[in-house]
C-alpha cells in the first residue's frame, strides 16, 4: 500500500505531457529504401556513413517530423545512450532545410562541451554537404576571428572605391545553415558579431538538456528564445538587438498566430528538439524551454535505461587494492579498449601515472580530465580512437554523449555518486546494438549502496566478477614500487604547487594554502 502511494506521488510530481509518453521500444528498425519520404542524396550519404538502416528512435523522430507528425509538436527525446539520437535530430533538420531558397542560418544545436559538439558536427557534416548546406561551429577551439570567418560571408568589394562601414554591416551575410555551439562561445557571437543573427533561425536542438538546464551558461537560452520572438516588419521590439540586422531586406516577419493551439504564439514558430539519456522531469527546468505542445518519447517503462546489451558486473576490493584489481582486469583483455572513470580531475592525474608507473608493456595509459586543455584532450582522444592508446583514465568530462567505437569495456574505478553518472559512463560502451561491459570496483563498505543505485536504474543482475588470487599475487610485488613512485612525484609537485597557491591567495587576500596529500589509492 506505501509503495503504491510513492508511486502516485511521482506520477503527480511529473508534467501531463510526460505522463503517457511514445515508447520507442516499440518501434522496430528501418531499411533505408522503406524509409518514407527520404531524399536521395541523403540515402546515398548514409551509405557512405555505413549506416543501412536506422534504429528505433530515428524512425519515432522521422515519423513525427518528416512524417505524419510534420514538426507540429515539439519533440523531447529520453533514450539509452548509444540509440542514435544524434542523427534522429540531424537527419530530419537537413532533409527539411534541403529545400531552403537561401543561405541563412536556420538550426541551431547547442550542446555542453566542445568535444561532443565536434563530434555532433562531424555527423551534419557527412550528410549536410550532401544536399548543399553548410555546417557551422562555434565552440571556442579556435579564435573568434577564425570562427567569424567560417560564419559571417562578407561582401565583395572592388579595388579602388570607398566604403562606408555602416553599409557593409548590412550587407554581412550567414556563410551556413547549420550551427553547432557550445553556449559561451554562442553567447560571444550573440554579443559581439556583426552580421550574426537569430531572425531566421527555425529549428533550435538542445542536446544533453539536463546539463544545460542545470547550468547557467550565461543565460543562453532565455536570450536565444527572446531573440526568436514575435516580430514586426522583421524587427524585434521587445528586445534590442545586440548586433545590426543582417542580410539587408531579407526578413523572417514572426507574427502571432490567431489558428487554435497556436494562439499568441510566433508564427512561423521555432521548433524545438530536447534530448537526453536522463532527461529531467522538475517541471521548473522543463519551463524555461517555453515548449509546444510536447511529445514525449522514451524507451520502455522506467525513467532510466541502460544499453540493451551492457553486462553490468562488479569487483569487491580489498581495501587499498583497488589499483591491483584493476591491473589484474587491464592483463586480461590483451588491448582491448577500455575507459577507466574516476570520481576527480586529481584522482583521473594520479591513477594514470599510478598505471604507467607498473611498467606494463600492454598497458599504455593515458589522461582526459578537465585538468587538460582543450588541445591536449582533443590529442588524446584522437589517439584513442584510432587504437594508439587502449586504456583512457577519465573523469566525469568524458561521460556525456562522447562516441568512440570499440570500446568494450568501461570501469568505474570510483563508483558513480548518482544514478545518472552511472548511466552516462556506462553508456561509453554497448553503443549502437553492440555489446559491452561495464565493471565497477567496490570497497566492503559501498556493496549496500551501490546495490541501491542499480535498483534506480533498472539493473535486475550485476553479479561478482572473479578473479584468480594468483594473478593478483603477482601484480601486488609490482604494486608497492609503483604506489613509491607516485608518492614521490606527489612531493615533487607540492612546492611548485604551493607556491601557485600561495601567489593566488595573495591576490585574494586568503591566509591558508591547501595541498592535496598522497593518497593510498592514487
Amino acid at each position: 500500500m506505501g509503495r503504491d502511494k510513492d508511486d502516485k506521488t511521482e506520477i503527480d510530481s511529473v508534467v501531463p505531457w510526460m505522463r503517457a509518453p511514445v515508447d520507442v521500444s516499440n518501434v522496430e528498425n528501418c531499411a533505408l529504401e522503406t524509409l518514407p519520404c527520404l531524399n536521395p542524396k541523403l540515402k546515398k550519404a548514409l551509405e557512405n556513413m555505413g549506416i543501412s538502416s536506422l534504429f528505433p528512435v530515428q524512425v519515432a523522430v522521422w515519423q513525427e517530423t518528416i512524417g505524419p507528425g510534420g514538426f507540429e509538436r515539439d519533440i523531447c527525446v529520453n533514450s539509452p545512450t548509444g540509440s542514435g539520437k544524434t542523427l534522429s535530430y540531424a537527419l530530419p533538420i537537413v532533409q527539411i532545410l534541403a529545400s531552403r531558397p537561401v543561405r541563412c542560418l536556420r538550426a541551431l544545436v547547442v550542446l555542453p562541451t566542445r568535444d561532443l559538439a565536434l563530434q555532433v558536427k562531424d555527423v551534419f557534416d557527412a550528410i549536410a554537404p550532401a544536399v548543399g548546406l553548410s555546417v557551422g561551429s562555434a565552440v571556442g577551439q579556435s579564435s573568434i576571428a577564425g570562427e567569424i570567418a567560417q560564419l559571417i560571408k562578407t561582401p565583395k568589394l572592388d579595388a579602388g572605391i570607398c566604403y562606408d562601414p555602416e553599409d557593409l554591416s548590412q550587407n554581412l551575410e550567414s556563410a551556413v545553415d547549420i550551427l553547432v555551439a557550445t553556449p559561451g562561445r554562442l553567447m560571444d557571437h550573440i554579443n559581439n558579431t556583426k552580421g550574426f543573427t537569430l531572425e531566421h533561425l527555425r529549428y533550435l536542438v538542445v542536446d544533453e538538456t539536463d546539463r544545460l538546464l542545470r547550468e547557467a551558461y550565461q543565460s543562453w537560452l532565455p536570450t536565444v528564445l527572446q531573440l526568436t520572438q514575435i516580430s514586426d516588419d522583421g524587427l524585434f521590439p521587445s528586445f534590442t538587438p545586440f548586433v545590426p540586422s543582417a542580410f539587408g531586406s531579407l526578413r523572417t516577419v514572426r507574427r502571432q498566430s490567431v489558428e487554435r493551439g497556436f494562439k499568441g504564439k510566433p508564427y512561423p514558430r521555432l521548433v524545438k528538439m530536447v534530448l537526453s539519456a536522463t532527461l529531467t522531469q522538475d517541471p521548473g527546468k522543463l519551463i524555461q524551454l517555453d515548449l509546444h505542445h510536447p511529445l514525449f518519447m522514451t524507451t520502455g517503462g522506467s525513467r532510466y535505461r541502460l544499453p540493451e546489451k551492457l553486462e553490468c558486473l562488479r569487483l569487491i576490493c580489498e581495501t587499498g587494492m583497488k589499483p591491483v584489481y584493476l591491473v589484474a582486469l587491464l592483463k586480461s583483455w590483451e588491448g582491448e579498449k577500455c575507459i577507466i572513470f574516476t570520481s576527480s580531475v586529481e584522482t583521473t592525474r594520479r591513477l594514470c601515472k599510478l598505471l604507467n608507473f607498473f611498467g606494463d608493456p600492454k598497458i599504455k595509459a593515458k589522461e582526459y580530465s578537465g585538468g587538460l586543455n582543450q588541445s591536449v584532450r582533443s590529442k588524446e582522444l584522437k589517439a584513442f580512437r584510432k587504437g594508439d592508446i587502449q586504456v583512457l583514465v577519465a573523469s566525469d568530462a568524458l561521460t556525456r554523449g562522447m562516441d568512440v567505437k570499440g570500446v568494450t569495456n568501461v570501469i568505474n574505478y570510483d563508483m558513480p555518486p548518482f544514478a545518472k553518472t552511472f548511466i552516462h559512463r556506462a553508456g561509453r560502451t554497448a553503443r549502437a546494438g553492440q555489446a559491452g561491459r561495464c565493471f565497477t570496483l567496490l570497497s566492503n563498505h559501498e556493496v549496500r549502496r551501490f546495490s541501491k543505485l542499480l535498483k534506480k536504474v533498472g539493473s535486475d543482475s550485476c553479479p561478482i566478477y572473479p578473479i584468480p588470487p594468483t594473478s593478483l599475487d603477482l601484480i601486488r610485488a609490482t604494486y608497492t614500487p609503483a604506489l613509491e613512485k607516485l608518492k614521490e612525484l606527489v612531493e615533487s609537485e607540492a612546492p611548485k604547487k604551493g607556491r601557485q597557491a600561495f601567489r593566488h591567495n595573495s591576490r585574494t587576500g586568503s591566509s591558508q594554502t591547501k595541498l592535496n596529500k598522497p593518497r593510498s589509492e592514487a
